[in-house]
């Protein structure tokens, strides 16, 4: 039977493009959202059509990326929401998240945004320091923060996420560990941390290449990541993936859960190599076989839902999907590799490995678990009667040379 899936909603628009971003946003187009939410409904309800056919059950975490979610209105939010509601079997207790800007919320918006559904939050703070947030372009501070996540749990919110960045040009030490010190008198239940990537095509890819932006010190970044581990575990939180915390509840701690409650269960569904849709512009998805992504632009992927009379394709591609691929065992197991070990408690149970791809971890890849554990990048344990495999805290911080060794 399939497992219950996820839902990824992209909303392409941002106020203002930052500098280091390479997501799939766009600034200046607000005027478009209504014609855009209208098509992102006809792709909702497209896809919902043709569940009846397949053996999918119910969804059970929907997320709002982008971009900036939080500029849609509380009536475009209702009225995705209610689309949702009638497209697909919604769980219960389904996780719902939208990430937003700390300044681009109020207490109107908040109230309306969890009567429509919305569970969590994801606030993209960065850094709490003021000289960090001008250089990244960022239009909020500190006490924009502040103001946010106080505002989120007077409208009920109490899943709250905040994302940050280390690894900045001339970034210290020093101030990194004040942007997480200051962060955790903030309570969130859950904190993202990524280290800054210089993406080519990007103004700081552009800068960094011309001499213009210093590129963040390897070794500086290491140590960041490795106090972050350490501070964190010594201040309630659990590192149930790579760059993910989340705070750790008595109940969690009676049952030694290796995802807390607080996880995102949605990235979850990614990691675990399990199914699900990816909707709007730029969305990629994983259903019924298929890896497929939509059109970039917010003008094509409107155009694509609007006039196409395309209806042959295969479940679930939509006329929005500008590539889809028809993924080999092959594929799936190199795609399982890589996400899955991201998961640094859970691992690679081989149980579960064998289940879905009929052999064993150690007869798929025998030299290269060899090395990995010979070199400390991974390490063995039994846990419920099988041999689980899962990244060492060297192999965390040098996690893409164990993925490259999975790789077709």
């Amino acid at each position: 039977m399939t497992p219950p899936t996820s839902i990824y909603l992209h909303i392409p628009f941002c106020k203002h493009r930052c500098a280091y971003c390479d997501f799939n946003t766009y600034a200046g187009q607000e005027a478009m959202i209504p014609a855009y939410v209208e098509a992102l409904i006809k792709e909702i309800e497209w896809l919902g059509k043709r569940l009846p056919f397949t053996n999918y059950q119910s969804t059970q975490t929907i997320f709002f990326g982008g971009g900036t979610p939080s500029l849609l209105s509380e009536s475009q939010f209702d009225s995705v929401m209610s689309a949702l509601s009638s497209a697909f079997t919604l769980s219960a207790s389904a996780e719902v998240t939208i990430e937003a800007n700390p300044g681009t919320i109020s207490p109107e918006k908040l109230d309306a945004i969890r009567k429509a559904g919305i569970n969590r939050i994801s606030f993209g703070v960065q850094s709490t320091v003021t000289e960090e947030l001008q250089m990244l372009e960022r239009s909020h501070d500190f006490f924009t923060v502040i103001d946010a996540v106080t505002t989120a749990r007077k409208a009920g919110f109490d899943n709250l996420n905040l994302d940050l960045i280390y690894a900045l040009p001339e970034q210290t030490l020093q101030s990194w560990q004040t942007t997480v010190k200051r962060i955790l008198e903030l309570e969130p239940e859950h904190i993202s941390a990524y280290a800054l990537t210089l993406e080519h095509g990007t103004p700081f890819g552009r800068w960094s290449q011309r001499g213009l932006l210093p590129i963040p010190d390897p070794d500086l970044a290491a140590d960041m990541y490795e106090w972050t581990m350490d501070y964190l575990a010594t201040s309630g939180y659990t590192q149930y993936e790579i760059s993910n915390w989340a705070k750790q509840s008595a109940e969690d701690r009676r049952l030694k859960a290796e995802a807390p409650a607080f996880a995102c269960h949605h990235n979850i569904q990614y990691w675990r190599s399990l199914p699900y849709f990816g909707l709007g512009a730029g969305a990629h998805g994983y259903a019924g076989g298929y890896r497929y992504s939509n059109a970039l632009r917010i003008k094509t992927y409107i155009d694509r839902l609007t006039n196409s009379e395309i209806s042959n394709l295969p479940f679930p591609i939509s006329p929005a999907a500008v590539n889809h691929h028809k993924q080999t065992q092959q594929d799936d197991i190199s795609d399982y590799m890589i996400n899955n070990l991201r998961l640094v408690n859970a691992g690679i149970a081989d149980s579960d490995f064998r289940s879905r791809f009929g052999a064993g971890l150690l007869e798929i890849f025998p030299k290269e678990i060899d090395e990995l554990i010979r070199t400390g990048l991974l390490e063995k344990k039994t846990s419920d009667g099988s041999e689980v495999f899962r990244l060492t805290k060297r192999g965390r911080l040098l996690g893409n040379q164990v993925f490259m060794r999975f790789v077709n």
